[in-house]
């Protein structure tokens, strides 16, 4: 028998796999169509109103409504065959936008159509999830992770500026068709090219008893509860975003400055992201998690200097080239988490962090009617990295895949923990 490793997989086998084709396919036209959508209905709300206010109303549709949806709904897709919910999801918010373009539609009832329809998007993120991982055993979901966050980032960006060209060419009811047809094309991926299954939860609570459980599984394991604060750092290296305007103004500088800020915190981590997930073993990935984390939010420190827009733009795309340690922290979170638990865990995790961006960008707006914006960032970076550094620590003294424990002792702790396919735990073990 050779002895030699196994050939790593690569991006072409995860794409070689129409089932995920066809989840990746339907993730590009979902974000796609819902930034389109939010941007181009909050532009026509602030157009009608010349109010800020009702505009920001409408633009926290993208936020409020999905964190109800995230820790209420999202077990549905543990109860319910996973496949049999995304369709549902895809039809019931293909309706309401559809609803949207009727004519003479009072701006009230545009606005309570819009947070309808993203309550439901969170049941629908947490099949896919739930589903990705089913799809791709074994390291291949790494892989696969790292195409599904490049492509949302990719998509978030893309989706919103068209949101702007749409509403300023066609206005703002043809570019809400279009995201109805995104929804219709979606459902009709989900359905003709994923496998039907059957429901993960052997026992159907109700949303409220499953939510608690939830809570307790996730905060009751201190692996988990790591895994998530790593995940929720976000909170604190995305300031740059919620304030890149006045940071941008701060500079002498005016929107198109604000948009290069922006664009420049995504553009790191989407060249870096599948040489990670491609290159980078599991358990290196593992060791790297807790310092990139660290990393992550201490780059930010620089801008306490007050550097110039090229300089900024250079220490914010740092800060996203590191924050692809999101994709190891993922993909331990995913093995740990039983399947007939894990959409609502996904809700969970997704809840808090919308919670968590949306308190760090208030708080940033506060801070910057008396700070500098370039300090309020530092001030952030700093406390987001003092966290990482707390989070790297108890994960390195508490995970085997880090610590002093042998590689036997991780495969038997998995096997009684059921908490990854044997064939999971060797990858990690064999592959650096």
């Amino acid at each position: 028998m050779s002895s030699s490793p196994a050939r790593r997989a690569t991006f072409a086998d995860v794409l070689a796999i129409g089932e995920f084709r066809a989840l990746w396919a339907s993730q590009v036209l979902s974000v796609a169509g819902d930034r389109l959508a939010l941007v181009a209905l909050t532009l026509l709300i602030y157009d009608r109103t010349r109010s800020p206010m009702l505009a920001a109303v409408a633009y926290a549709a993208g936020y409020v409504p999905y964190v109800a949806g995230a820790l209420f709904l999202s077990g549905t897709a543990d109860r319910l065959p996973r496949r049999q919910v995304m369709v549902a999801c895809d039809v019931i918010r293909a309706l309401l936008v559809a609803a949207m373009v009727a004519p003479r539609v009072p701006l009230d009832a545009l606005v309570a159509l819009l947070y309808a329809t993203t309550a439901i998007q969170p049941p629908f993120d947490a099949a896919r999830s739930a589903i990705v991982r089913d799809t791709l055993p074994g390291d291949r979901y790494a892989l696969g992770a790292a195409v599904m966050q490049t492509t949302f980032r990719v998509a978030t960006v893309t989706g919103a500026a068209a949101g702007g060209l749409a509403f300023a060419f066609i206005g703002a009811r043809p570019a809400l068709a279009a995201d109805a047809a995104t929804f219709a094309a979606s459902a009709l991926f989900i359905r003709f090219g994923t496998t039907a299954r059957t429901a993960a939860a052997t026992n159907s609570p109700n949303a409220v008893a499953q939510l608690a459980g939830g809570i307790r599984l996730v905060f009751g394991d201190r692996q988990l509860r790591i895994l998530l604060m790593l995940g929720w750092l976000a909170a604190c290296y995305a300031i740059p975003v919620g304030i890149a305007a006045p940071y941008a103004r701060a500079l002498g500088a005016g929107p198109a400055a604000a948009g290069l800020l922006i664009a420049s915190v995504q553009v790191g981590a989407v060249l870096i992201t599948p040489v990670f997930a491609r290159k980078i073993g599991p358990l290196t990935r593992l060791r790297w998690m807790g310092p990139m984390a660290a990393c992550t939010c201490g780059v930010l420190l620089l801008t306490a200097v007050h550097p110039d827009l090229p300089i900024s733009m250079g220490i914010f795309a740092l800060s996203g080239t590191f924050s692809v340690y999101q994709i190891a922290a993922n993909t331990a979170f995913v093995e740990r988490v039983p399947d007939e638990r894990r959409a609502q865990a996904f809700g969970l995790a997704n809840a808090g962090l919308v919670v968590g961006q949306g308190l760090a960008f208030m708080g940033a707006g506060a801070a910057v009617e008396v700070l500098p914006p370039s300090t309020v960032i530092a001030a952030g970076g700093g406390l987001g990295a003092l966290v990482a550094c707390g989070l790297a620590l108890g994960w390195r003294h508490m995970s085997p895949a880090v610590g002093r424990h042998s590689a036997r002792h991780l495969r038997g702790r998995a096997l009684l923990a059921g908490q990854a396919p044997v064939h999971a735990v060797r990858s990690r073990v064999r592959v650096h």
